[in-house]
């Protein structure tokens, strides 16, 4: 049986979208693409009309990951008070507690550069948040304030996350989240 384009359109962006949400939560290592496509009541073999490699869905499905963060720092940093919406927003519990739906850097970051191929893709979301937070920040030393503010929120929310003491989690959040603050107002 024969199916439209816009299926095959609408199945590619369902295999993206889910693929993503796991990617973030799970891991890249820990997807496999028999219990994806399951997910979706797909064949294993489906997954290949779609996408060369696994590696191909993982550049895929990180691009829409950080498109849909983007997004969402864009409505953060139209807010007055921007920078510190920003570092409320990404540092906070709703953020941790829900990584299926958040940066894909915290998640990803790790397993990018353990593949052994750096991902341009990841380089884009990288650069994209630099130069949000460098302009929102101002001043000579905006460029290396923002790379500090970057790894600074990226290593509190995964270490955020990979601790089992809640008390331990929320200190590592907070802390950080006040640090950065007062360096945006520095």
């Amino acid at each position: 049986m024969r199916y439209s384009q816009d299926h095959k359109a609408q199945t590619y962006q369902r295999i993206v979208k889910e693929a993503s949400a796991r990617f973030r939560r799970d891991g890249i290592g820990a997807t496999g693409l028999q219990p994806l496509m399951k997910a979706l009541g797909l064949t294993h073999g489906g997954f290949y009309a779609h996408f060369k490699s696994k590696d191909d869905l993982v550049e895929t499905a990180l691009r829409d990951a950080s498109e849909e963060s983007a997004n969402r720092a864009v409505e953060t940093f139209a807010k007055p008070d921007a920078l510190n919406s920003f570092i409320d927003m990404y540092l906070s519990q709703a953020h941790r507690e829900n990584p299926d739906r958040g940066c894909p850097l915290p998640t990803m970051a790790a397993e990018l550069g353990q593949r052994g191929t750096p991902s341009a893709t990841a380089d884009e979301a990288v650069q994209r948040h630099l130069t949000r937070l460098a302009a929102a920040l101002g001043g000579d030393d905006a460029d290396a304030r923002s790379v500090m503010m970057l790894s600074s929120l990226v290593g509190a929310l995964l270490l955020s996350r990979s601790v089992q003491d809640p008390a331990l989690s929320d200190r590592i959040l907070n802390t950080v989240r006040e640090a950065l603050k007062h360096e945006a107002q520095a």
